[in-house]
């Protein structure tokens, strides 16, 4: 039975199949924050269904790829100021309690790493604070020029707690990341194409929303067991020296050297002809 959530909508993108036996589907299914009419602001629903979302979409074996938008004129305003306001008037002894939630919230948005198939995010409009920390834990960024982009938290007398002061570094650098961080300023997508925060600005939305298909449909071509491994060994790699990086992965391709999906690649390409991947 099909799932209801009331801060999202998961939508399957339709398609003349994506090379892994899904029959008529593309691969391509798009995770939408759909609360347009309070610029897709993070509620406390959004930090309960996210998690549940990605780990259905994980779980079904005709998506290969997801696509994480904005519904609206924007792509994430932030936090709900609703939600700051209740944890600001936590009591003097609530302080347990509140970092209690906010390993909840933080555990939410690293659903995205956890999630073993690619994210690509789709960005127009704000992302501000808590949409930083939402696309920093994508794998994929894209974005219209006319987006803008803030690490707002300063302004609000927080320091960003829930993944961009972590993620932000390894993306655009330490330096670019600590000057947006203290600054809170406004900066467009096409700066940050060249912070290296997404790694291409579209025109318009109807360009971004077409580029991204481009990319996503041709990543759910590959073996989802590779796209996995691959995935997984990057993120991985982040916490480990080369050499055990390395070790890593040699450990982890040992066991997939043998699937089928390798048998099928070499196949294809003597036979000249587009592979058919087994679902996961």
């Amino acid at each position: 039975m099909e799932v209801k959530y009331k801060t999202l909508e998961i939508v399957p993108k339709s398609g003349s199949g994506s090379g892994s036996g899904s029959g008529s589907g593309s691969g391509v299914w798009y995770l939408t924050l759909n609360r347009p009419s309070q610029r897709n602001a993070l509620s406390d629903d959004f930090f309960c269904e996210f998690p549940k979302a990605l780990c259905a979409l994980d779980h079904n074996p005709n998506v290969n790829v997801i696509v994480l938008s904005g519904a609206g004129n924007h792509f994430c305003s932030g936090i709900d100021l609703s939600l700051l306001k209740s944890t600001s008037t936590t009591g003097a002894n609530g302080g347990e309690s509140l970092r209690r939630q906010i390993l909840a919230m933080q555990d939410s948005l690293t659903s995205l790493e956890r999630c073993r198939k690619p994210v690509i995010a789709s960005i127009h409009g704000a992302c501000i604070g808590g949409g930083i920390d939402i696309i920093t834990a994508c794998d994929i960024r894209f974005c219209t020029k006319e987006a803008f982009f803030s690490v707002k938290e300063v302004d609000l007398a927080l320091a960003a707690d829930l993944g961009t002061l972590q993620r932000l570094p390894m993306i655009v650098g330490f330096g670019n990341a600590m000057e947006l961080a203290l600054t809170a300023r406004r900066f467009s997508g096409l700066e940050a194409k060249e912070l290296g925060l997404v790694s291409r600005a579209f025109d318009s939305k109807h360009d971004l929303d077409e580029g991204v298909y481009q990319v996503a449909q041709a990543i759910a071509t590959k073996s989802p067991l590779a796209l996995i491994g691959t995935k997984t060994v990057l993120l991985r790699s982040r916490d480990l020296t080369v050499d055990q990086g390395l070790d890593y992965v040699a450990t982890l391709n040992s066991a997939r050297l043998l699937s089928a999906d390798l048998t099928e690649a070499v196949m294809a390409q003597m036979q000249k002809r587009k592979p058919l991947f087994s679902k996961l």
